[in-house]
């Protein structure tokens, strides 16, 4: 699929389901890693993921078109289209789109935790993935000392 392909769908998609025209632009962009799309505020134009079409198929990627197009419709309309506006939350269950999209295999959203800050007096855990000076911090359950701990990554194992 190309993106005159994509533009043609989005369009339909939009008339379909929200009975408004999409009168910007929609492309694919393949530098998208861990989002299904986007929706720019200033041009009012749509990317979209092409890896979410090739790996989950095009229900999936019609769900995420709907959740663009819930950014697009309601913004222009002057209502509340981020995530935590309730005008976008009544919208997306209204015309059946996803809240976040299907992670890609391979595609890792988290950093690995690697620092741990410890209270002395509670034992309350406080996972860092970067380097903290303890001293600047205070637990935040009972207001005592904390100590910084390195975890200990898993060894990949070889063979089996």
């Amino acid at each position: 699929m190309n993106d005159h392909e994509l533009q043609q769908w989005i369009e339909r998609v939009s008339l379909a389901y929200f009975g408004r025209p999409f009168l910007h632009r929609a492309s694919f962009n393949s530098r998208l890693r861990a989002t299904g799309g986007r929706y720019f505020t200033k041009s009012h134009n749509i990317e979209i993921n092409p890896h979410q079409l090739a790996v989950h198929g095009v229900d999936e990627t019609e769900a995420i078109i709907k959740h663009e197009l819930c950014h697009y419709h309601l913004h222009l309309q002057g209502k509340g289209f981020q995530h935590r506006d309730a005008d976008f939350k009544q919208l997306l269950a209204e015309v059946g789109a996803t809240r976040h999209c299907r992670p890609l295999p391979g595609a890792s959203r988290r950093l690995p935790v690697k620092y741990l800050l410890v209270c002395n007096s509670c034992g309350m855990n406080y996972p860092r993935k970067r380097r903290t000076d303890p001293r600047k911090y205070a637990c935040g359950r009972c207001r005592g000392r904390l100590k910084l701990l390195q975890v200990q990554q898993a060894e990949p194992t070889v063979g089996g």
